[in-house]
C-alpha cells in the first residue's frame, strides 16, 4: 500500500465539507432562529493561498448558510455546493466541469454522508474527530479537530510536498 504523502505532488484539487471539517459541528442557536458556526483563521488562511497558488478548493455541503457561503466566497472559492442532498452528484458535477481525475482530489470529510464520495477520491482524509465510519476509510487522519485547523493541516503538507507553500509575496492578504 502507498502512503498518503506519495499521493501529495498529483493532488490539484481539495473538496471539503463544512459542519465538522471546516467547523467544529457546533451551532448556536440564536433567539432569532439563525444558527451561528465557527471557522478557524488558520483553515481560511491555507485555502485562499492555495487558490491563490492555482489550486481549486471546492466545498460540498448539505447545510445552507448565507454567512458560510460569503465567508467561502471572501476566501476565493467559486465551487459551493450548499444543500447538497446526495454528495456524489456534486462530486460527479465537479469531474466533468473541470475535466478532473480521482487521483487529483482529496476529499476531507467527517461523517456519513462523505464516505461515498471519499471511497471515489485519490485521498480520503478526515479531522481527528471524525466518526469511526469514516476513520475506517480515511487514508489520512489529522490530528487536528474539525473547525480547530484540520483543513489547514492538510493544504499546508500538500502545498509544502509540491514547493508551493513560502514565498514572502503569498503572505499580504487578511484572512
Amino acid at each position: 500500500m502507498i502512503s498518503y504523502k506519495q499521493k501529495l505532488p498529483h493532488i490539484t484539487t481539495f473538496i471539503l465539507d463544512v459542519d465538522g471539517v471546516l467547523t467544529d459541528g457546533t451551532l448556536i442557536l440564536m433567539p432569532t432562529g439563525e444558527m451561528v458556526r465557527t471557522m478557524h483563521t488558520k483553515d481560511g488562511y491555507a485555502m485562499q493561498l492555495a487558490i491563490k497558488k492555482g489550486f481549486r478548493i471546492a466545498v460540498i455541503t448539505g447545510g445552507r448558510d448565507k454567512m458560510v457561503e460569503e465567508r467561502l466566497k471572501y476566501l476565493g472559492l467559486t465551487d459551493i455546493y450548499s444543500g447538497v442532498r446526495d454528495k456524489m452528484d456534486a462530486y460527479t458535477d465537479l469531474l466533468y466541469s473541470y475535466n478532473l481525475k480521482p487521483e487529483e482530489i482529496i476529499y476531507m470529510g467527517d461523517d456519513v454522508p462523505d464516505i461515498q464520495v471519499m471511497r471515489e477520491v485519490g485521498l480520503s482524509c478526515c479531522p481527528n474527530d471524525a466518526v469511526p465510519d469514516v476513520r475506517a476509510i480515511s487514508e489520512y487522519i489529522s490530528p487536528i479537530e474539525g473547525g480547530k485547523g484540520c483543513v489547514r493541516d492538510i493544504i499546508e503538507q500538500t502545498m509544502k510536498v509540491q514547493g508551493k507553500w513560502f514565498d514572502e509575496a503569498d503572505h499580504t492578504q487578511a484572512i
